[in-house]
């Protein structure tokens, strides 16, 4: 389980962060929900815990991924949120 969730950190913007669909996939539930539950429960993250990427950040992410993102079935969205991942 750790090594699975380390195949899903990416660095974006000098941070290490987890992408909503893997997040959501790690906890059980669709993206969706869990970026409604996150910020419907603001007041228990820190403030910059999860921010909308920039068409740059995804592109990045996803040129390094490419061949992995084609084998994958689920369609990518434009807009990615990222979480950070703290140690």
């Amino acid at each position: 389980m750790e090594q699975k969730i380390l195949n899903h950190i990416y660095v974006v913007r000098g941070e290490k962060i987890m992408l909503d669909r893997d997040l959501a996939e790690l906890y059980g539930v669709e993206t969706r929900v869990l970026k409604q539950a996150v910020k419907r429960n603001a007041d228990r993250f820190p403030k910059d815990f999860m921010f909308e990427m920039a068409s740059k950040d995804i592109e990045n992410i996803f040129g390094v991924l490419k061949e992995l993102i084609e084998k994958d079935a689920r369609p990518a969205t434009r807009n990615k949120i990222g979480f950070k991942h703290y140690d």
